[in-house]
């Protein structure tokens, strides 16, 4: 864990407005953001941005050697490294603009359950349109999103403009209690039935 944070704060350090965090999430965080994978079934999950796989453990567990697993990972040192530590994971170095290509590129139709771990307030306004279009067209009709926000964050146009963003693009839009043990404390967005 102690090389996860450093190699993540490596990362965070070259740049800052794709990485931003300077440390893996937790356990606590990654089991609420991941837990509309469903129990039953072959789901396709959809990772977006998994650097050093807190998310993409969970996912793992979660399936249990289910459905298909995409993790879209656009650094290239942490998609290595995702690649070497999880051997079961379809993982794709490249830009989640990409996702309805990435899906059709291995026969999928569309995802189930799209998981960010991207660092949407980090984003501007026209990069926060182009991947939640992204994610929306590459969804089934009753597919969950889910995401997460640092709680210092929340007061930041950028992390308003993305929660409206939010509504704009779902039907259902939930945000889950505080997930204090993270660094930095963080809450999860639900997201249900692209429209």
């Amino acid at each position: 864990m102690a090389n996860d944070t450093a190699l993540f704060l490596g990362q965070f350090l070259r740049s800052p407005g794709t990485i931003g965090a300077v440390a893996p999430s937790s356990r606590r965080l990654a089991a609420a953001v991941c837990a509309p994978i469903p129990e039953r079934g072959e789901p396709v999950v959809v990772e977006l941005g998994p650097g050093t796989g807190a998310f993409t453990a969970e996912i793992q567990r979660r399936l249990g050697g289910r459905g298909h697993h995409l993790a879209v990972e656009l650094n290239e040192t942490l998609a290595g490294l995702l690649a070497e530590r999880f051997p079961g994971v379809d993982v794709a170095h490249a830009d989640a603009a990409r996702l309805t290509d990435l899906l059709g590129e291995r026969g999928l139709r569309s995802a189930d359950v799209v998981v960010s771990g991207l660092p949407w307030a980090a984003f501007p306004n026209g990069l926060q349109h182009d991947l939640l279009a992204a994610v929306t067209a590459a969804m089934s009709p009753g597919a969950a999103f889910t995401t997460f926000s640092y709680a210092h964050a929340i007061a930041l146009s950028s992390a308003r403009r993305f929660r409206a963003l939010l509504a704009e693009r779902f039907e259902e839009v939930v945000q889950g209690r505080t997930v204090w043990r993270n660094t930095p404390p963080a809450f999860v967005f639900n997201a249900r039935r692209p429209r």
